[in-house]
């Protein structure tokens, strides 16, 4: 069919517009418009929760969107990991956080509703380093001294833990066990509440960490782990001590399992962009956090690994999902 001049070119347009429209409708990211909830397994006033909100505060600023905290504590982490297992994947709902309730839940909690492979795992931001800690004030000054006042005193001591099965907990009772030690472990909804029975001398000691003791009248015993913690050089690592030792806590940015792979690359791609981001950078350096940036597939690799791990370490240690 031929048009004059002036209507082929409106025809032209419109079939321009028509075509490419879904194309552009495809390369938006729902964040714009809407908000996004970030839930946070932990409560408020941690170190997981501040650098949540340091880092929902950057990507909002680089997407132009608005990521909210919503915090979901409880049960060392597993609350959280559900709500977001169970969260529509439309790429509105993101989790952050330590990876540990999900690698480890599935190995020590009798018919919890997800898997490792329950979630998508788009970034790591950084890594939890956990520690021995006493009170200040405390009379211990190092583990082995530790250590042999909990031989000394079968059952007498006492100490704090994020909560039954959690890293924390799994922590030293692999050192428990390897020593055959006796004591009693006090569980706790996440780390802060851990720090004011210290103070109070309620607990002999408690499981921390690093950015979590920093300013607080503590002192550090030990780093689990096989190296000492860039951001505390002078505490010795549980492997430099000839202790059972288990990996840093792996924390980072987590989705539903299903949210389209579209989505998945282009939050990874503002997370990369957010943890290089001014105003981020300067509230790990105060916590004293160092950035240990992965992508998504070195991410996935490592949740997997830790998966592994998590499940061979429950096996040794003999214990039965709860």
């Amino acid at each position: 069919m031929n048009f004059p001049r002036p209507l082929s070119f409106i025809f032209g347009f419109w079939c321009l517009f028509f075509v490419s429209a879904p194309v552009r409708a495809q390369s938006q990211t729902p964040w714009v418009d809407r908000p996004v909830s970030v839930i946070v397994s932990w409560a408020p006033g941690g170190v997981v929760d501040t650098i949540g909100r340091a880092l929902s505060q950057s990507l909002s600023d680089i997407s132009e969107g608005r990521f909210v905290v919503i915090n979901r504590d409880g049960a060392a982490g597993i609350v959280g990991a559900q709500a977001l297992a169970q969260a529509r994947p439309d790429g509105l709902t993101i989790g952050f956080g330590p990876i540990t309730p999900i690698t480890t839940a599935s190995h020590t909690v009798r018919n919890v509703p997800f898997t490792v492979e329950s979630f998508d795992y788009v970034c790591k931001v950084f890594e939890n380093v956990l520690t021995v800690t006493v009170a200040e004030a405390s009379p211990y000054r190092d583990l082995p001294t530790l250590i042999d006042a909990i031989r000394a005193r079968p059952n007498a001591l006492t100490y704090g833990h994020f909560g039954t099965n959690s890293l924390g907990h799994l922590s030293f009772a692999n050192i428990v066990r390897s020593l055959e030690l006796r004591l009693v472990d006090v569980p706790f909804r996440g780390e802060v509440p851990i720090y004011p029975e210290l103070h109070a001398g309620r607990l002999d000691f408690g499981i921390g960490t690093v950015a979590g003791g920093r300013g607080k009248p503590v002192r550090l015993l030990a780093v689990f782990g096989d190296n000492r913690s860039v951001a505390a050089p002078d505490i010795p690592s549980t492997r430099e001590l000839g202790l059972p030792t288990l990996q840093p806590v792996l924390a980072g940015i987590m989705l539903p399992r299903g949210t389209p792979a579209g989505l998945a690359q282009r939050l990874d791609a503002l997370c990369r962009q957010a943890t290089e981001a001014p105003s981020f950078r300067a509230v790990m350096a105060r916590l004293g956090e160092p950035i240990l940036y992965a992508d998504r597939a070195a991410f996935t690799a490592l949740a997997l690994r830790d998966d592994a791990e998590k499940r061979a370490l429950v096996q040794a240690l003999g214990l039965l999902p709860q």
